[in-house]
């Protein structure tokens, strides 16, 4: 006759697939806007996924979605060195500006002064928020960080934890070393809403978009 699994087993394997199926709906509700399941179910899910590792809490791991959506943002905050620097974008406000900006192009390209209009340009408009670099290893979100100096910036994982459109796990194939670099960003009607509910209790409004998401 063949033995049962053990109980420590059984546990694993049911965390395991509650974290799997809370995933899955996450990944259909944030990344294809196509959510499958109404939210009392996603709730409930989350709910007996919790309670398991509030009884055993040797089962959570970094990147259960237990460990994000409603954590406790970090106050003060160390360091990271940057893999790479983390550069801005410079600004353009005249012709001369942009005729200025064309010819480090091409000098730095060593171009011929007849192959400057091979050069092709795109615009688009710019999110306004807070850069952050994340670092993934092996799929799993290890360390964000500010952009700070460039080099050096401010250790946010905890905070970046606490938006749910950013996973912990990666899907698919993806390289050992994963550094993502993007803008935390608050939409306009977001931030209205957030400056009408400060008003509402007393409290501080924002001046803008991008400062109440880099103050986040």
């Amino acid at each position: 006759m063949s033995q049962q699994p053990s109980k420590p087993i059984l546990l694993q394997q049911q965390s395991d697939q509650l974290r799997l199926q809370i995933e899955e709906f996450n990944y259909q509700y944030y990344v294809l806007d196509t959510p499958t399941v109404p939210d009392a179910e996603y709730d409930r899910l989350m709910g007996e996924l919790s309670a398991l590792e509030s009884e055993y809490p040797e089962l959570i791991t970094s990147d259960s979605p237990t460990q994000k959506v409603g954590g406790k943002a970090d106050e003060g905050f160390k360091q990271i060195t940057h893999l790479t620097p983390m550069l801005s974008l410079d600004n353009v406000f005249s012709e001369s500006d942009f005729s200025a900006f064309v010819k480090r192009i091409t000098d730095r390209l060593d171009f011929e002064p007849q192959q400057v209009d091979q050069l092709q340009f795109v615009g688009e408009p710019k999110l306004d928020g807070l850069a952050i670099s994340i670092l993934y290893k092996d799929g799993v979100l290890v360390h964000a960080a500010t952009r700070g100096d460039g080099k050096i910036g401010e250790n946010v994982t905890s905070n970046i934890r606490t938006i749910a459109s950013i996973p912990l796990k990666l899907r698919g194939d993806f390289p050992v070393l994963l550094d993502v670099r993007g803008e935390v960003f608050m939409p306009k009607g977001v931030f209205e809403q957030l400056n009408q509910e400060a008003i509402q209790s007393g409290d501080k409004v924002f001046a803008n978009p991008r400062n109440a998401a880099a103050g986040s």
